[in-house]
């Protein structure tokens, strides 16, 4: 009799802890956003804030070249790859790989745009060349500006309405989906718009303020 108690006490408590893991995975699963993704946040603007503050053109230079290029092609490698890829995904699969990209667009994405762009502004006003009599720099800040507003009027909410989706106990996949194609084409236009800013920087590095030819 004894031994029947403890049985059933025994598998009593392993049916509750089962029942625990299960829940704290399925919370860990729901969690898309987790305390350490801020790194991808933190260290970087860190980073770029003691190198405009050391002013170092140098370094300013090189900050602003790695961050723009990743922007890129980032941007290129969603609009061109992944916007092919995904649209071949089952709805299953297509949802985990939505789930596990979200974390990197949602806080990664935002976070090198900021800083390229407020790279490439400090630098310029370093070097003397932020007037806005410049035509390159006038063309530079019209693109700059066009990049923000689809940023962050356009690939920003996106990204926040499949976070608050995926944290759903029932998310919309049909929606996830829609929102994340929206993006990735998206993508493919801000590479568009960032090889004419890399035309113009190059012609700012050649001391071509004016685009004389």
């Amino acid at each position: 009799m004894q031994d029947s108690m403890k049985n059933t006490v025994a598998s009593d408590l392993e049916t509750r802890t089962e029942r625990a893991e299960h829940m704290q995975k399925a919370e860990e699963d729901r969690r898309v956003v987790k305390p350490s993704s801020l790194l991808i946040v933190l260290v970087p603007s860190i980073l770029v804030a003691i190198v405009i503050l050391s002013r170092n053109i140098i370094m300013l230079d090189y900050a602003h070249v790695l961050l723009g290029g990743t922007w890129t092609g980032i941007d290129l490698f969603m609009g061109l790859v992944l916007s092919r890829v995904i649209g071949k995904m089952s709805v299953g699969a297509r949802m985990e790989f939505i789930k596990r990209l979200v974390p990197l667009m949602l806080l990664f994405m935002p976070t090198i745009a900021s800083l390229a762009i407020t790279c490439g502004i400090y630098l310029a006003t370093f070097d003397g060349i932020f007037k806005l009599t410049y035509p390159v720099i006038i063309a530079a800040g019209i693109i700059v500006l066009v990049l923000v507003v689809q940023g962050f009027g356009i690939f920003l909410p996106n990204e926040l309405k499949i976070f608050l989706e995926l944290r759903k106990d029932n998310p919309n996949a049909a929606k996830i989906s829609r929102l994340a194609m929206i993006n990735f084409k998206l993508s493919g236009i801000q590479a568009a718009f960032q090889f004419a800013i890399i035309f113009i920087m190059a012609n700012i590095a050649m001391g071509n303020l004016f685009l004389r030819y």
